[in-house]
């Protein structure tokens, strides 16, 4: 077998691969949860939402439900094990009992043959409520001191001093809006009874061992006797880490009353009432500096709207505490968090989860100092940033004592400026608007530094299953879940290039609680991180028994055998893969091995508020450039330019989607996508046709995005970097930009008081404010 040609193989590390899963998306061939084939006698749940935000429950009567095609009702008294479905702390019931916190909150569910008779028969329940008052903002409930977990405090030096001694101050505050998650699949489970007791569950969600554990709890079994499998969502981005838990336990629970399986699918109405979203904050701060623009001392007070109960809301406000600072060393700082209580749903996960509100303010800030002192906000920024490691002034510690050993801010920023031709840009913009009354153009470059790992130190570890077969293919499975991000072709192409074959011989199996168990969410950017250096553990475990036997069997050493081009050469031997394979089967090799991986390095300190939170931080700036209408409002953006910091990119092509995809998501979070309650607590912004998420028209004219050409100084899975959620952050360059032109309208160093999101209106109004000062 010697002298046999090697193959040319694709897919291999930093290649563009397309996602595992493209060809069936295009032609709509791709199977989500709501495509699986029903099993017999399938039944479909509705849940009966709470129309008040706060009420008491006086009565419940079912009776009337029991119309033909009802199979079950279920109510809080019905729950056989614990009506709890919260991730963390408790306050998350399934259904409500005496009373209700918000507009929307599940009261109880029906199964019935099909989702109107469900409909019909949960509308027919009668139920007397006694409505009391409700707080339903941040204002409120710090007025009443109601939160929902203790206040929180981070600080390096002495802010105090640092104010007072100042030569410049400005005091202000920023209302940021929450956001909807908006995933084209809603949310949605199918539970099916197995023998024994058992309970199999298909979920849309972000973390099927949460899912596993809770439906386990909810039925009163241990979690051995729960799976859950999940082969891709169609989008997730922290709206299914905790809020898939209570559709998935109301399914198995409909499913274990009735022996049947049970479907429970949200119409998009439904889930956008019944589901958390991104907090909205109000943020207030005072910062001091010099004349140069450089930071003295500041303090920022954080109040997030968490809703109801606390879901994931405490980590979520120590992310926007931890990203407070951005890119800029605040050596005197102080950091103040409140989660408020308010009633309404309660807020969840949200690709950045708290970063993006946290970094907001600060350049906000940032943008209040430059036009305070008549500067270019770049200027500003260079001013306060982070040196790097070993500088002379050794500016490089964050507010809580981590130090910034990889920044590389100063290089993008540099390459930025001269690929988006930026000062010439400026002055185009200034020039126009001192030529046209109505029309202003406005322009901002903002940069992002991210911290990548679980803030929960214990999160952050990763399994993975490799199998290789007689023929030479692989199938894999590991913890990690595919909501369109690309995941599992980054994975495949792991292992693919670990035994130096073609991705088409690694094939990728739904994430389920059966093979992989113990599993952390898709969340945190970590997913390709964590699962990525499992499948190669996995992977390297199989490869060194194919190592060790080759150069047992063919007498050589070790060192002499080698994968390359879908071959493997073992002293004078070459060999395809698949035929060494085979003889390591013949042999009784072990061909299936799992793979665990635990991220170095980090330790947190929560008491302290000091420590190594993240493992390295993500880096990136984008220049965006917008007209406004200064009579209506209206803008659209000109021109985005984005230089992104993805290591060494695993695979470019998804990458970069998700660097366009990211920013485009930012910008509708600070533009167009406004959330609106009534006085009553009742959200009324629950369908496309009254919430405005960012369409092919909102794109910029003119999107340049390429990535920086940079390694990852920790070892991470090829030296990448994370991708999934920093380019969101990206997008406060469009709102800055918008702030830039509605200063045109003012005097020299006004503060235009612009809201986030920058709807027109909210545009409008900042307008007319400078125009007054």
């Amino acid at each position: 077998m010697a002298g046999k040609a090697q193959k040319e193989i694709s897919g291999g590390m930093g290649q563009p691969q397309a996602h595992d899963s493209a060809k069936l998306h295009v032609s709509g061939e791709a199977v989500y949860t709501d495509d699986i084939r029903e099993p017999a006698g399938c039944l479909h749940a509705c849940i009966l939402k709470s129309p008040h935000a706060h009420a008491k429950i006086k009565s419940i009567d079912v009776s009337a439900c029991a119309i033909p095609g009802v199979h079950a009702v279920m109510t809080a008294k019905d729950i056989p094990g614990a009506n709890e479905v919260a991730p963390v702390f408790a306050g998350d019931p399934v259904f409500a009992t005496d009373e209700v916190f918000y507009a929307g909150q599940s009261v109880l569910a029906v199964a019935a043959e099909s989702i109107g008779i469900a409909r019909k028969a949960a509308h027919l329940a009668k139920i007397e409520y006694e409505e009391l008052p409700a707080i339903l903002n941040v204002h409120d409930a710090m007025r009443s001191e109601k939160y929902v977990g203790d206040p929180y405090v981070m600080q390096q030096g002495d802010s105090a001093a640092g104010l007072s001694g100042a030569q410049h101050k400005i005091s202000g505050a920023l209302d940021i809006g929450g956001q909807d998650h908006f995933y084209l699949e809603g949310q949605i489970a199918m539970a099916t009874p197995q023998e024994n007791g058992e309970m199999h569950c298909w979920s849309s969600t972000q973390h099927p061992s949460e899912v596993q554990h809770l439906i386990a709890k909810v039925l009163g079994i241990r979690d051995h006797l729960v799976t859950v499998d999940v082969r891709r969502m169609g989008g997730g981005f922290g709206g299914k880490e905790s809020q898939a838990s209570l559709i998935a336990c109301v399914a198995a629970l409909l499913a274990n009353k009735t022996g049947r399986p049970v479907k429970l699918r949200l119409d998009r109405d439904d889930d956008m009432i019944m589901t958390g979203k991104r907090h909205d904050f109000n943020i207030r701060y005072d910062v001091g500096f010099d004349d140069t623009g450089l930071i003295a001392g500041i303090e920022f007070t954080q109040a997030s709207n968490c809703g109801m109960s606390a879901d994931l809301s405490n980590a979520i406000a120590d992310r926007a505490m931890f990203h407070a600072d951005n890119c800029y060393f605040l050596e005197n700082a102080k950091v103040t968090s409140y989660r408020c209580f308010t009633h309404k749903v309660s807020n969840t996960a949200f690709r950045g989860f708290g970063g993006p509100q946290g970094m907001l303010a600060m350049e906000y800030v940032i943008d209040d100092i430059a036009r305070k002192l008549g500067k270019d906000p770049l200027e500003v920024r260079k001013v306060n940033l982070y040196d790097a490691k070993g500088a002379l002034k050794n500016r490089c510690t964050t507010h809580y004592g981590m130090t910034v050993e990889d920044n590389i801010i100063r290089d993008i920023f540099a390459e930025i400026e001269k690929t988006g031709d930026y000062a010439a840009r400026v002055k185009q913009a200034r020039d126009f608007n001192a030529k046209s009354p109505v029309l202003k153009k406005g322009i901002a470059l903002t940069p992002v530094k991210f911290g990548i790992s679980f803030t929960l130190t214990m999160l952050n570890q990763a399994g993975a299953l490799v199998h290789v077969y007689k023929d030479g293919t692989v199938q894999l499975n590991h913890g990690g879940t595919e909501m369109g991000q690309g995941l599992h072709t980054k994975v495949c192409q792991v292992v693919a290039d670990e035994f130096q074959i073609d991705i088409s011989d690694v094939r990728i199996t739904a994430t389920s609680t059966g093979k992989v168990p113990n599993t952390s969410a898709t969340a945190a950017s970590s997913g390709s991180d964590l699962n990525g250096m499992a499948a190669q553990a996995a992977a390297r475990t199989i490869k060194q028994r194919l190592v060790s036997f080759a150069a047992q069997h063919f007498n050589c050493a070790e060192i002499a055998v080698s994968f390359h081009g879908g071959m493997v050469t073992a002293g004078e031997e070459t060999m395809s893969f698949a035929q060494m394979v085979s003889l390591a089967y013949v042999n009784r090799v072990s061909l299936s091995s799992t793979g665990f991986y635990s991220t170095p390095k980090i330790d947190w300190d929560r008491p302290k508020a000091k420590g190594r939170p993240f493992f390295y931080f993500a880096y990136g700036a984008a220049i965006s450039e917008v007209i406004v209408d200064t009579l209506t409002g209206e803008y659209n953006i000109l021109r985005t330019d984005i230089l992104h910091d993805a290591g060494r990119a695993l695979n470019p092509a998804i990458d970069i989607g998700q660097v366009e995809g990211g920013f485009v998501q930012g910008t509708g979070w600070l533009t167009s996508e406004e959330l609106w309650w009534n006085e009553k607590g009742e959200l009324k912004t629950h369908a496309p046709s009254t919430y405005k998420i960012p369409t092919g028209r909102d794109i910029p004219k003119d999107f340049r995005v390429a990535l920086f050409e940079n390694e990852n100084s920790e070892q991470t899975i090829y030296r990448s970097k994370a991708v999934g959620e920093p380019p969101l952050m990206l997008g406060i360059s469009v709102f800055l930009a918008l702030r830039d032109a509605v200063a045109a309208c003012g005097p020299e160093g006004c503060l235009p008081p612009l809201q986030a999101p920058a709807t027109p209106e909210n545009v409008l109004k900042a307008v007319q404010a400078v125009r007054k000062s």
